[in-house]
């Protein structure tokens, strides 16, 4: 019986992990698209233009749509996962990967490609490290995880203040604790989706933890990419 747990295991978490790299896959790609629509002199380091796509939409409120719909997604698929058949979620994550894609085009046209592959490269590798690390610990992060909550929530608040501050010290201090903060999360939201699956699950149930899992995950992987490249990108 614990072989089978264990194989089921490591299944049901192989499939979380795939289903977040076709979604960061689908990202990159519709942001390099997007970006070439919206954006011109992407090829050099240089300042860059917008096109006349890209000035519909940057300079109009169909911008804020943009902003906005990768988190109608989220609440889409967080609170109404239970609702949807299993395909109908895989569908709805996917196209959230695409909008996410859509929303993060400006950061090609912010910074340049090298620092853009470099953070990237760093970011996987200590998500993969962080990951395996609450994969395989013993240690209960269910305590860390509401501290790592409570600093999320502080996070945001500091984000929206400098908005009008415009600190580059407070700026700063966010990189850092965004940094930290997606870290922790990335080893806690791995061992919680590690503790959710259960053998008596039916294929449509546990494809829809896994799915859950991979948005978790992905999320993760996405914020500490960019405040990594918030202080470690070199910008246009």
């Amino acid at each position: 019986m614990d072989a089978s747990i264990d194989q089921g295991l490591r299944s049901y978490m192989l499939g979380v992990y795939n289903y977040m790299a076709v979604a960061l896959a689908v990202t990159g790609v519709v942001a390099l698209v997007a970006a070439n629509m919206f954006f011109t002199g992407l090829a050099g380091d240089g300042p860059v233009g917008l096109t006349a796509a890209g000035a519909a939409v940057y300079q109009s409120p169909l911008q804020w749509v943009i902003m906005f719909a990768p988190l109608g997604f989220v609440l889409a698929l967080s609170f109404g996962v239970n609702k949807f058949s299993a395909s109908t979620a895989q569908i709805l994550f996917f196209a959230f990967a695409a909008v996410m894609g859509l929303s993060l085009s400006w950061i090609l046209a912010a910074y340049t490609a090298a620092s853009i592959a470099q953070t990237f490269f760093i970011s996987a590798a200590a998500f993969g490290a962080l990951s395996l690390w609450g994969y395989t610990t013993k240690r209960d992060l269910t305590g860390f995880g509401t501290f790592l909550f409570m600093g999320l929530i502080g996070l945001i608040i500091a984000m929206v203040v400098n908005i009008f501050l415009q600190s580059a010290a407070m700026e700063f201090a966010i990189s850092v604790i965004g940094v930290l903060v997606f870290a922790g999360l990335t080893a806690f939201d791995t061992q919680r989706i590690k503790l959710s699956y259960y053998v008596g699950d039916d294929g449509s149930v546990a494809k829809k933890k896994s799915i859950l899992g991979a948005l978790a995950l992905y999320l993760d992987f996405i914020n500490l990419f960019l405040f990594l490249l918030r202080f470690m990108g070199d910008r246009r």
